[in-house]
């Protein structure tokens, strides 16, 4: 195409879930939640080159854990636009696969959201035309917040985003103890409420200045059911939570990643490097969360 480069590139950055509140399960089975979000400056590489039929070629340490191609979510992102936009033009995807997979980290969503993106550059769709957030919402429930990845409350079943929060960057440590948990088992072993019928949430709002005392005071509703699924979340809590500095762990997303904040990056460094000294079979990463940042 005319004024585009021969390669896009792109990220599909880590989402990092720093409250996830289980409100209920809807009649149709699904779970509504309440999330306060927010990106690690990590994650998955994507680049895609315009033009010829749609292909994806998947590299990386965690490629052997991604799945068929038919099931990656960067192709299925490819068709949901497609499908939207007349004459859309694809081409060839490269993902270099970075982030741990079933790992609470939305890492295939990102990858489907950087997918969206990249789409939309190539065809010179505006980043605020609806088709692709409509696209997004068809593919998974995290596409959504994965598309403009800043931080946010999400809620309903992950359609519903608050506006972007104003989130300082907060020094972190992310650590997975390699063990994949499945969302769907997770959520199904949960004893939620029902909801009725006619259950309506109101909008999402949060002044910026309680941002923090949200997060301080949350809590993942996941946390204790992943843990009895999957013991080693016990241990990487553990092991985050006696690192010098920590302020905070909790577990991301429906697990077995696990996040701790620090008072500075020196001391999320500090713990990064020593954890990998203790526990190197762990995937760990020492990253500021916030908005996900083109630097990664």
């Amino acid at each position: 195409m005319c004024g585009v480069p021969a390669t896009l590139d792109d990220l599909g950055f880590a989402k990092v879930n720093l409250t996830l509140h289980v409100v209920g399960r809807r009649p149709d089975g699904y779970h509504e939640i309440d999330s306060l979000v927010a990106f690690a400056r990590v994650g998955d590489r994507l680049s895609f080159a315009p033009g010829g039929p749609l292909t994806l070629d998947v590299k990386g340490p965690f490629a052997a854990m991604a799945g068929t191609l038919d099931d990656n979510l960067v192709i299925k992102a490819a068709h949901a636009l497609e499908r939207l936009v007349g004459g859309l033009t694809l081409g060839r995807f490269a993902l270099e696969k970075r982030l741990p997979v079933a790992a609470g980290l939305g890492g295939g969503s990102a990858d489907a959201a950087a997918a969206l993106r990249l789409l939309a550059r190539a065809n010179r769709i505006p980043a605020a035309d609806p088709r692709l957030f409509a696209a997004a919402r068809t593919v998974g429930a995290d596409v959504p917040v994965c598309l403009d990845p800043r931080p946010r409350l999400m809620g309903g079943i992950g359609d519903m985003l608050s506006a972007p929060l104003d989130l300082p960057p907060l020094p972190a440590v992310l650590a997975n103890p390699g063990v994949p948990v499945a969302t769907r088992e997770v959520f199904a072993a949960l004893d939620a409420p029902m909801l009725p019928a006619a259950h309506q949430r109101g909008p999402l709002e949060l002044p910026p200045h309680t941002v923090r005392e949200r997060i301080a005071r949350g809590r993942n509703d996941l946390e204790p059911v992943a843990v009895r699924l999957c013991p080693a979340i016990a241990d990487v809590l553990a092991a985050l939570r006696g690192c010098a500095g920590c302020t905070l762990a909790r577990m991301s997303g429906s697990g077995a990643t696990c996040f701790a904040l620090f008072e500075g990056e020196p001391a999320a460094q500090a713990a990064a490097r020593a954890l990998g000294t203790a526990h190197p079979q762990w995937w760990i990463a020492a990253s500021a969360l916030g908005a996900g940042s083109p630097a990664a």
